[in-house]
């Protein structure tokens, strides 16, 4: 198994999926396989990579820090699920979005697109305004539709209700999952480093290390490397943390996180997350044809996380090429982290490759 899932990694940088990628993999005991191949950049005198290194998690942003940081708000009773968006947030007004809540954005049924039309806004009063004032696509809760849109409003409204920025909720959240969860067996010295790999913002040290990303042609910083930089050009705008994207993190980092949801989701108490909580938000929607849970999302054979995995499965993917999925069922958690985003394949190219790494460790 380890053998093919290496071989899928290898043969992606090969063909130019990525440049440069590192995994780790493990059970609730801890990691038990990790790699790391390629290099930085796709320049032949590129720095190899390293299980060290750093990458823009992208869209992992949405459940490391805003779903379980809303976990937070909620264990400490200061954000209700079923509380109207319209409380939060004065611009959200009119028939159509009355009756959105909360649940309806960790779910992306609220009605909103992925991204807003037009130039990108700056700063967040420019931000929640535009969103706000944003057509709904659909009528709430007849249908999902992922939206970047809805966990941005998400990450305010957790600053909002936790009383500090998004990143200072993150790190203390961080620091007592850490300290709380049992510790895992080490896999070459990079459990101990997790805690602090996982970041919004990355020390000067660090983001010389960062696997680079490319910006978008629409992106106002087109035309040179982001290193340590995050590659979303909203939570750019945003200063680099946002509820939808602006983390980064090491495939060690990610898997300790990783590691301690497992935990939780097979009902143990000692890994820093409520087993009760971590459990309701992985109930799947109701919402017809939906595979989404609250911020994550459950497995499907067709999906980013293979064939393989049992039927309680959930992960989520990064737009640069990361990827975090977890099996309660079979007691695992599957870490893949690349640098797509910079000059490599297409989304679909991505999508192939997540699929043929899971299923290249499948435990059936």
């Amino acid at each position: 198994m380890i053998e093919a899932a290496q071989n899928v990694i290898d043969d992606a940088i090969r063909r130019r999926v990525c440049p440069a990628a590192t995994a780790e993999v493990g059970t609730s005991a801890g990691p038990t396989w990790s790699c790391a191949a390629g290099a930085l950049t796709f320049d032949p005198e590129a720095v190899r990579a390293d299980i060290s290194t750093p990458f823009d998690l992208a869209s992992l942003t949405k459940v490391i820090a805003t779903t379980t940081l809303v976990m937070d708000l909620l264990a400490a009773r200061r954000l209700c699920l079923d509380e109207l968006v319209a409380d939060g947030f004065d611009g959200w007004r009119g028939r159509e979005r009355a009756s959105v809540t909360v649940r309806d954005l960790l779910e992306h049924a609220a009605g909103l697109p992925a991204r807003l039309d037009g130039e990108t806004p700056e700063g967040r009063e420019a931000f929640e305004r535009a969103i706000c004032a944003t057509r709904l696509e659909y009528a709430p809760r007849t249908r999902s539709t992922y939206s970047d849109l809805g966990f941005i409003l998400l990450g305010f409204l957790v600053a909002d209700r936790g009383g500090a920025s998004l990143a200072e909720q993150f790190d203390a959240m961080t620091a007592r999952i850490f300290g709380a969860a049992p510790p895992a067996a080490d896999l070459d010295g990079a459990a101990a480093s997790a805690p602090r790999d996982l970041a919004f913002a990355l020390s000067a040290e660090a983001r010389r290390r960062a696997a680079p990303t490319q910006p978008l042609g629409d992106d106002a910083r087109c035309g040179r490397a982001l290193s340590g930089e995050v590659h979303d050009s909203y939570a750019a705008a945003l200063g680099g943390a946002a509820g939808h994207a602006g983390l980064f993190g090491t495939a060690p980092s990610v898997g300790a996180f990783g590691r301690a949801v497992l935990r939780a989701a097979r009902g143990d108490r000692s890994g820093g997350f409520s087993p009760d909580l971590v459990t309701a938000f992985l109930r799947k929607s109701a919402v017809p044809g939906s595979s989404r849970a609250m911020g994550w999302d459950t497995m499907l054979p067709t999906s980013s996380c293979g064939a393989r995995m049992s039927t309680s499965a959930f992960g989520h993917t990064g737009f640069t090429g990361t990827s975090l999925w977890i099996d309660p069922e079979r007691d695992r958690y599957f870490v893949l982290l690349t640098n797509r985003a910079c000059g490599g394949g297409t989304l679909d190219d991505m999508r192939a490759v997540r699929r043929a790494f899971h299923d290249a460790l499948g435990v059936r």
